[in-house]
């Protein structure tokens, strides 16, 4: 999408600090942190939120999972615990309309999350 945030990160049109890439996704650091360590791993094919989601996007959804664990295996903190977070709409959070997961680790987290 010629719009979205994320779509320009992905397609190199806006500079993100870029920790991770393979061939289905691009994880790179939030700026605007909600802990030590915040990562965003979004699809490089645009999907608009989770209720746009289909059947076939259940191993990419699954990617976005098991690369966010690898890296937080990678970098040391996957034993103390970590969150995987996807927000999904206004209502749930989400303010870039391109699914991400968003990685938090590097201190306790508390529940309810807010």
């Amino acid at each position: 999408m010629s719009d979205c945030l994320f779509c320009k990160i992905i397609g190199g049109q806006i500079p993100a600090k870029v920790v991770h890439q393979d061939e289905q996704s691009l994880g790179f650091l939030d700026i605007a942190p909600q802990a030590p360590t915040h990562v965003l791993f979004v699809p490089k094919r645009h999907i608009t939120s989770l209720n746009e989601a289909t059947v076939e996007d259940r191993e990419l959804l699954g990617h976005l999972m098991f690369v966010a664990a690898k890296y937080a295996r990678e970098n040391g903190f996957a034993e103390a615990g970590y969150r995987q977070v996807v927000n999904c709409n206004r209502d749930g959070g989400q303010t870039v309309f391109h699914i991400h997961l968003h990685l938090l680790g590097g201190r306790s987290l508390t529940w309810p999350p807010g």
